[in-house]
Order: C-alpha cells, then structure tokens, then sequence
C-alpha cells in the first residue's frame, strides 16, 4: 500500500502495558515521546504505565510503572518526562477509542490519518475509552519481565543486500556509535564512523523496511525504525535483527549503540529463545517481536 507500519515504536513495552489492564497486546494505547503527558479524567478507568524511567503521579502522588492503578472521575495521571528511554506507553482496561484506517488504529503523522485526527495529542483533547467500564484486576509486571532503560546499547544485527559494496564490512561490528540528534520514528542516525561503498551511496530505489540499515553518500549509517518509508535509494549494508527491533523505540540521543553481529541462522535460534522466555508471560509474544 505505500505505508508505513506505523504503531508502537516499542511494541514489547506496550504489550506489556496492555497486559496489566487486561487487554491484548495490540489494544489502542497512548505512547509519549520524551515529554509525558497529563491526564484528566471523566469517569473511572484502570490504566498501566511501562517503557521509559520516568516520574509517574496520581494526585501528586507518585505511582510505581509496571502495576495496575485504578482511576475515579476527576482524578489526574501524569507521566513526566522520559529520564532514561525515549517513550513511555499508557493502556487502558477495554483500550482507547481510535479512527481506524486499513485495519489499524494507529496513528500516520506524515499522512494525516489513524489514532486520533490522524495528528499528536493537543493540550484539550478529549479521549474515549473504548470499553468505559472496563476493570482488569490488579497485576505487576514480574521483575524479570521489565525492560532496562538503557544509556549504552547492544543490539544484534547482520549483514543485508548491499554488505558487501562496503569497503570494511566487518568494521559495522563490536564497535560503539552515537545516537545522533537526528532520531525519530523514521530513522535514526549513527555518528561516530564513516563508512564508504562501491556503490557511493546511491542506487535505483529498493524496498526497506523497519531494522534495515542504510549508507548514504556522507557515509554515516541510518537505521530505519518503525515509520521507516518501504522504498529507498541507499545501500542496505545491514539488518537489525527481528529480536532486538522493539529496542530502537527507546534509543536516545546521546547515548551508545554497539552493534554485534548474528549469522542468520543465530538469529533465528535466538528470535525462538527469546519467545519462549516471555511466553509465559505474553502469549502472544511472537506476535509482538
């Protein structure tokens, strides 16, 4: 269709957000991008916080994240802004009220439409639930279940299309990058090494998708991330693995990125580890990484 995935740029944060309150793992949730929010409320609601170290209030009382918290009529929820992390995820029993386009909720900033208007969240908006009465029992996310938030980063990766047109493929590995200021939904940039190609940088379009890493002509890398565009016109000189894609949601400018490379066959051994590890607590968890 030309579209991008869009949806959560943490899916596993999310899923597990969803799950304190009940809901499947792809319900309609809120997610917050390094500044929190703010929320007052109508009616009675059970929501869930995960994803990102941040400051989270009912009241002015802190809350704990990871825990169900029941909400009354003119109660206020605040998350603050992210600490560690790049995004936080606020799910709610019976999930949110959300314009549905091609089969998913999600909201397309670029284009306009999905979620809410098809745009952010404004100071004055008013949110539905879509199950106002919806009530899940209280749960916590157990210890082992909860994702670090990280300032260094190790994710796996291998080689892609174009690996080879590189005149040092292997220096892609086991060597520490910046997260440049240059990171959103779309893509996140790479300082720290240049790297230089056969190719120069430039070829006819080819498809991408989330996780692929390209090289364009100033030779710093690119890793597309969750609104990544499905076409582009760079070298493809590496892949994220499917394992590790929920973490490029909460990689933060400043901080550290190693990439360590996996054969595909690694890969797909480890992708099988890491699902039967968080089975027991997500069902669907293949689903979701």
């Amino acid at each position: 269709m030309g579209v991008p995935y869009s949806g959560p740029a943490d899916p596993l944060s999310m899923a597990l957000a969803n799950r304190l309150v009940g809901n499947g793992s792809f319900f309609p949730a809120l997610e917050t991008t390094l500044t929190g929010v703010t929320l007052a409320f109508n009616s009675g609601a059970t929501l869930a916080i995960t994803g990102a170290t941040a400051r989270c209030t009912l009241n002015g009382s802190d809350v704990p994240q990871h825990v169900t918290i029941a909400v009354q009529r003119n109660d206020v929820v605040s998350v603050g802004a992210a600490e560690k992390g790049v995004r936080s995820y606020i799910a709610f029993a019976g999930g949110l009220g959300a314009d549905e386009v091609l089969g998913s909720c999600s909201t397309y900033l670029s284009a306009g439409f999905g979620g809410h208007a098809g745009r952010a969240l404004q100071k004055g908006d008013e949110l539905r639930l879509h199950d106002a009465h919806g009530i899940s029992p209280g749960l916590e996310t157990p210890a082992e279940y909860r994702l670090p938030m990280l300032d260094a980063w190790t994710i796996r990766a291998g080689a892609s299309a174009e690996t080879a047109s590189l005149q040092n493929p292997q220096q892609l590995f086991d060597r520490k990058f910046t997260i440049a200021s240059r990171s959103d939904r779309m893509g996140i940039k790479l300082d720290g090494h240049k790297f230089a190609t056969s190719i120069d940088g430039q070829m006819p379009s080819v498809p991408v998708f989330p996780g692929t890493v390209q090289c364009p002509q100033d030779g710093s890398l690119f890793v597309l991330s969750i609104d990544a565009g499905t076409t582009g016109g760079y070298p493809r000189v590496a892949k994220i693995a499917r394992m590790d894609l929920h973490l490029l949601g909460q990689l933060r400018s400043g901080n550290s990125l190693t990439l360590i490379e996996r054969k595909e066959d690694d890969a797909v051994r480890e992708l099988r580890a890491k699902h039967a590890y968080w089975k027991t607590w997500l069902t669907d968890i293949a689903d979701v990484i």
